[in-house]
Protein backbone atom coordinates (compact mmCIF):
# COMPACT_ATOMS: atom_id res chain seq x y z
CA UNK A 1 0.00 0.00 0.00
CA UNK A 2 1.13 3.58 -1.23
CA UNK A 3 1.92 6.14 1.99
CA UNK A 4 0.00 9.00 1.47
CA UNK A 5 1.58 12.38 0.82
CA UNK A 6 1.76 15.02 3.55
CA UNK A 7 0.21 17.58 1.79
CA UNK A 8 -2.53 15.24 0.68
CA UNK A 9 -3.31 14.73 4.69
CA UNK A 10 -2.85 17.70 5.83
CA UNK A 11 -5.31 19.32 2.83
CA UNK A 12 -8.04 16.88 3.86
CA UNK A 13 -7.50 16.99 7.44
CA UNK A 14 -8.78 20.96 6.74
CA UNK A 15 -5.55 22.26 8.46
CA UNK A 16 -5.90 26.43 8.04
CA UNK A 17 -2.80 27.88 5.60
CA UNK A 18 -3.51 30.90 8.01
CA UNK A 19 -0.12 31.87 9.85
CA UNK A 20 2.11 29.33 8.50
CA UNK A 21 4.55 31.25 6.65
CA UNK A 22 7.62 31.53 7.30
CA UNK A 23 8.96 34.33 9.25
CA UNK A 24 12.37 36.50 8.09
CA UNK A 25 12.83 39.89 6.29
CA UNK A 26 16.59 39.11 5.17
CA UNK A 27 17.32 36.54 1.98
CA UNK A 28 19.90 35.08 0.94
CA UNK A 29 19.55 33.53 -2.47
CA UNK A 30 22.41 31.26 -4.26
CA UNK A 31 22.27 30.11 -7.76
CA UNK A 32 23.53 25.91 -7.13
CA UNK A 33 22.55 24.37 -9.97
CA UNK A 34 22.33 20.10 -9.22
CA UNK A 35 20.97 18.58 -6.34
CA UNK A 36 21.07 20.06 -2.79
CA UNK A 37 21.71 18.21 0.14
CA UNK A 38 18.90 17.95 2.80
CA UNK A 39 20.69 21.07 4.71
CA UNK A 40 21.95 24.04 2.50
CA UNK A 41 22.84 25.63 5.44
CA UNK A 42 25.32 22.22 6.94
CA UNK A 43 29.07 22.53 6.45
CA UNK A 44 29.94 21.12 3.25
CA UNK A 45 26.79 22.61 1.70
CA UNK A 46 29.29 24.91 -0.61
CA UNK A 47 33.13 25.56 -0.48
CA UNK A 48 34.14 26.24 3.01
CA UNK A 49 35.32 30.06 2.60
CA UNK A 50 31.97 30.63 1.07
CA UNK A 51 30.19 28.89 3.77
CA UNK A 52 31.95 30.77 6.94
CA UNK A 53 31.06 34.11 4.58
CA UNK A 54 27.36 32.87 4.67
CA UNK A 55 27.30 31.58 7.93
CA UNK A 56 28.69 34.85 9.15
CA UNK A 57 25.92 37.03 7.31
CA UNK A 58 23.56 34.13 8.74
CA UNK A 59 24.23 35.52 12.33
CA UNK A 60 24.95 38.68 12.06
CA UNK A 61 21.88 39.36 10.29
CA UNK A 62 18.29 38.89 12.33
CA UNK A 63 15.79 37.15 11.06
CA UNK A 64 17.36 35.80 8.01
CA UNK A 65 17.48 32.81 5.85
CA UNK A 66 19.83 30.77 3.32
CA UNK A 67 18.03 29.89 0.31
CA UNK A 68 19.87 27.68 -2.96
CA UNK A 69 18.02 28.38 -6.20
CA UNK A 70 18.15 26.98 -9.66
CA UNK A 71 16.82 27.17 -12.79
CA UNK A 72 16.39 23.56 -15.14
CA UNK A 73 17.84 24.52 -18.85
CA UNK A 74 19.42 28.10 -17.77
CA UNK A 75 22.29 28.35 -19.84
CA UNK A 76 24.89 31.10 -18.63
CA UNK A 77 28.40 31.52 -17.68
CA UNK A 78 27.66 33.45 -14.41
CA UNK A 79 26.20 32.01 -11.53
CA UNK A 80 23.40 34.79 -9.38
CA UNK A 81 23.25 35.50 -6.22
CA UNK A 82 20.51 37.94 -4.57
CA UNK A 83 20.58 39.26 -1.09
CA UNK A 84 17.00 40.49 0.13
CA UNK A 85 15.38 42.61 2.57
CA UNK A 86 11.62 42.42 2.49
CA UNK A 87 10.54 43.95 5.62
CA UNK A 88 6.57 45.81 5.79
CA UNK A 89 7.85 49.33 5.16
CA UNK A 90 11.25 48.95 2.97
CA UNK A 91 12.13 46.19 0.40
CA UNK A 92 15.74 45.94 -1.79
CA UNK A 93 16.99 43.44 -3.42
CA UNK A 94 20.41 43.27 -4.88
CA UNK A 95 22.04 41.01 -7.46
CA UNK A 96 25.60 39.57 -7.51
CA UNK A 97 27.02 37.77 -10.40
CA UNK A 98 29.32 35.07 -9.44
CA UNK A 99 31.60 32.43 -11.52
CA UNK A 100 30.43 29.83 -8.87
CA UNK A 101 28.98 29.95 -5.61
CA UNK A 102 32.56 29.62 -4.42
CA UNK A 103 32.97 33.68 -5.30
CA UNK A 104 31.17 34.24 -2.32
CA UNK A 105 34.60 33.98 -0.11
CA UNK A 106 35.36 37.05 -2.31
CA UNK A 107 31.50 39.18 -1.43
CA UNK A 108 30.61 41.90 1.26
CA UNK A 109 26.69 40.61 1.43
CA UNK A 110 25.78 43.63 3.64
CA UNK A 111 26.40 45.67 0.48
CA UNK A 112 28.02 44.06 -2.50
CA UNK A 113 25.82 43.69 -5.62
CA UNK A 114 23.62 45.93 -7.84
CA UNK A 115 20.37 47.06 -6.50
CA UNK A 116 17.47 45.68 -8.87
CA UNK A 117 13.71 46.77 -9.40
CA UNK A 118 12.83 42.79 -9.85
CA UNK A 119 10.89 40.77 -7.94
CA UNK A 120 11.86 36.53 -7.79
CA UNK A 121 9.51 34.27 -7.83
CA UNK A 122 10.84 30.96 -5.55
CA UNK A 123 8.63 27.27 -6.14
CA UNK A 124 9.96 24.84 -3.54
CA UNK A 125 11.22 22.14 -5.45
CA UNK A 126 13.25 20.64 -2.92
CA UNK A 127 13.24 16.63 -3.12
CA UNK A 128 16.37 16.01 -1.20
CA UNK A 129 14.28 17.53 1.99
CA UNK A 130 10.59 16.15 1.36
CA UNK A 131 8.57 14.37 -1.72
CA UNK A 132 5.73 16.39 -1.78
CA UNK A 133 7.79 19.67 -2.26
CA UNK A 134 9.36 17.72 -5.65
CA UNK A 135 6.32 16.84 -7.27
CA UNK A 136 4.12 19.55 -6.97
CA UNK A 137 6.53 22.33 -7.09
CA UNK A 138 8.32 20.98 -10.00
CA UNK A 139 5.07 20.90 -11.68
CA UNK A 140 3.94 24.32 -10.90
CA UNK A 141 7.55 26.04 -11.49
CA UNK A 142 6.90 24.11 -15.33
CA UNK A 143 3.28 26.00 -15.41
CA UNK A 144 5.02 29.52 -14.52
CA UNK A 145 7.78 28.51 -16.61
CA UNK A 146 6.55 30.82 -19.53
CA UNK A 147 4.89 33.55 -17.87
CA UNK A 148 8.20 34.73 -15.78
CA UNK A 149 11.36 35.96 -16.77
CA UNK A 150 14.36 33.92 -16.80
CA UNK A 151 16.06 35.60 -13.88
CA UNK A 152 12.57 36.25 -12.10
CA UNK A 153 11.31 32.47 -11.77
CA UNK A 154 13.44 30.16 -9.38
CA UNK A 155 13.04 26.22 -8.16
CA UNK A 156 14.24 27.11 -4.37
CA UNK A 157 15.86 24.78 -1.39
CA UNK A 158 13.15 24.51 1.31
CA UNK A 159 11.43 27.59 2.65
CA UNK A 160 9.11 26.22 4.87
CA UNK A 161 5.95 23.83 5.31
CA UNK A 162 6.43 20.59 3.48
CA UNK A 163 2.80 19.88 3.80
CA UNK A 164 1.66 23.16 2.34
CA UNK A 165 3.01 21.96 -1.00
CA UNK A 166 3.09 23.92 -3.71
CA UNK A 167 4.91 26.93 -1.91
CA UNK A 168 5.57 29.70 -3.54
CA UNK A 169 7.35 32.74 -2.33
CA UNK A 170 7.07 36.30 -3.87
CA UNK A 171 9.83 38.46 -2.87
CA UNK A 172 10.47 40.96 -1.60
CA UNK A 173 6.92 41.76 -1.01
CA UNK A 174 7.15 38.75 1.63
CA UNK A 175 3.94 36.84 0.48
CA UNK A 176 4.06 32.91 1.08
CA UNK A 177 1.74 31.49 -0.98
CA UNK A 178 0.39 27.55 -0.35
CA UNK A 179 -1.45 24.60 -1.87
CA UNK A 180 -1.17 25.51 -5.35
CA UNK A 181 -1.37 23.84 -8.08
CA UNK A 182 -0.39 24.02 -11.83
CA UNK A 183 -3.77 25.41 -13.32
CA UNK A 184 -4.25 28.43 -11.18
CA UNK A 185 -0.65 29.31 -10.40
CA UNK A 186 0.10 31.47 -13.26
CA UNK A 187 -2.80 33.74 -12.34
CA UNK A 188 -2.27 33.36 -8.75
CA UNK A 189 0.88 34.79 -9.12
CA UNK A 190 0.09 37.31 -11.37
CA UNK A 191 -1.98 38.64 -9.02
CA UNK A 192 0.27 38.47 -5.90
CA UNK A 193 3.36 40.28 -8.56
CA UNK A 194 0.58 43.36 -8.89
CA UNK A 195 -0.15 43.31 -5.21
CA UNK A 196 -3.28 41.18 -4.76
CA UNK A 197 -3.50 38.67 -2.24
CA UNK A 198 -5.45 35.41 -3.22
CA UNK A 199 -6.90 34.65 0.34
CA UNK A 200 -7.38 31.29 -0.17
CA UNK A 201 -3.78 30.35 -1.06
CA UNK A 202 -2.26 32.49 1.48
CA UNK A 203 0.21 31.66 4.12
CA UNK A 204 1.19 34.84 5.47
CA UNK A 205 3.41 37.72 4.96
CA UNK A 206 6.96 36.60 5.58
CA UNK A 207 7.90 39.92 7.66
CA UNK A 208 5.23 39.30 10.35
CA UNK A 209 5.67 36.77 13.44
CA UNK A 210 2.45 33.98 13.48
CA UNK A 211 0.30 35.63 15.48
CA UNK A 212 0.52 38.60 13.00
CA UNK A 213 0.12 36.59 10.16
CA UNK A 214 -3.21 34.74 12.21
CA UNK A 215 -4.24 38.99 12.69
CA UNK A 216 -3.71 40.05 8.89
CA UNK A 217 -6.03 37.42 7.95
CA UNK A 218 -9.26 37.85 9.99
CA UNK A 219 -9.03 41.83 9.17
CA UNK A 220 -8.80 40.86 5.18
CA UNK A 221 -11.48 38.77 5.96
CA UNK A 222 -13.49 40.81 7.59
CA UNK A 223 -13.45 43.72 5.74
CA UNK A 224 -12.57 42.38 2.42
CA UNK A 225 -9.22 43.45 1.81
CA UNK A 226 -7.08 42.18 -0.56
CA UNK A 227 -4.40 44.29 -1.52
CA UNK A 228 -0.60 43.84 0.09
CA UNK A 229 -0.62 47.77 0.75
CA UNK A 230 -3.97 47.95 2.28
CA UNK A 231 -2.91 46.77 5.50
CA UNK A 232 -0.22 48.11 8.00
CA UNK A 233 0.91 46.35 11.22
CA UNK A 234 0.69 49.07 13.98
CA UNK A 235 2.06 46.82 16.99
CA UNK A 236 1.64 44.04 19.25
CA UNK A 237 0.88 43.63 23.06
CA UNK A 238 0.48 40.42 24.38
CA UNK A 239 -2.45 38.67 23.18
CA UNK A 240 -3.68 41.84 20.82
CA UNK A 241 -2.46 42.52 17.27
CA UNK A 242 -3.18 45.93 15.81
CA UNK A 243 -3.46 46.64 12.03
CA UNK A 244 -4.05 49.95 10.19
CA UNK A 245 -5.98 50.34 7.71
CA UNK A 246 -6.37 52.10 4.56
CA UNK A 247 -8.34 55.23 6.07
CA UNK A 248 -6.01 54.84 9.05
CA UNK A 249 -8.84 53.47 11.01
CA UNK A 250 -7.18 50.41 13.60
CA UNK A 251 -8.44 47.11 14.10
CA UNK A 252 -7.22 44.85 17.32
CA UNK A 253 -7.27 41.62 17.04
CA UNK A 254 -7.04 39.05 19.81
CA UNK A 255 -4.98 35.43 19.01
CA UNK A 256 -4.63 32.56 21.12
CA UNK A 257 -2.33 29.55 20.34
CA UNK A 258 -4.67 26.23 19.07
CA UNK A 259 -3.74 22.93 18.57
CA UNK A 260 -4.61 21.87 15.15
CA UNK A 261 -5.40 18.52 13.63
CA UNK A 262 -2.83 15.99 13.68
CA UNK A 263 -1.02 15.52 10.55
CA UNK A 264 2.54 14.21 10.02
CA UNK A 265 4.80 17.58 9.01
CA UNK A 266 6.35 16.13 6.48
CA UNK A 267 6.22 12.76 4.37
CA UNK A 268 7.44 9.86 6.73
CA UNK A 269 7.18 11.64 9.49
CA UNK A 270 4.04 10.14 12.16
CA UNK A 271 0.88 12.15 12.52
CA UNK A 272 1.47 14.77 15.55
CA UNK A 273 -0.92 17.73 16.33
CA UNK A 274 0.60 21.11 14.32
CA UNK A 275 0.31 24.40 16.39
CA UNK A 276 -2.07 26.80 14.66
CA UNK A 277 -3.41 30.27 15.86
CA UNK A 278 -7.17 30.82 16.48
CA UNK A 279 -8.14 34.84 16.00
CA UNK A 280 -10.62 37.40 16.66
CA UNK A 281 -11.77 41.17 16.07
CA UNK A 282 -11.63 42.54 19.65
Amino acid sequence: MTARRCSELSSEAGESLAATATSAESWLLVEVPGSWPRDVSAEGSLAAAAHDVVTSWLERTPRSRLLFIRRPGRKSRRSLAFVIHASETTTEVRRLELSGAADLEDVDLACDGQRIDQAIVLVCGHGTRDACCALRGVAVHGALASALEDEELWISSHHGGHRFAANVLILPLGLHLGRLEPDAAAVVVRDALSGRIELERYRGRTSYPPPAQAAERVVRETLGLDRVADLHLAGIEGKVVRFRGPDGSEYDVVVEELVGPAVPASCGAEPEPQKGFGARMA
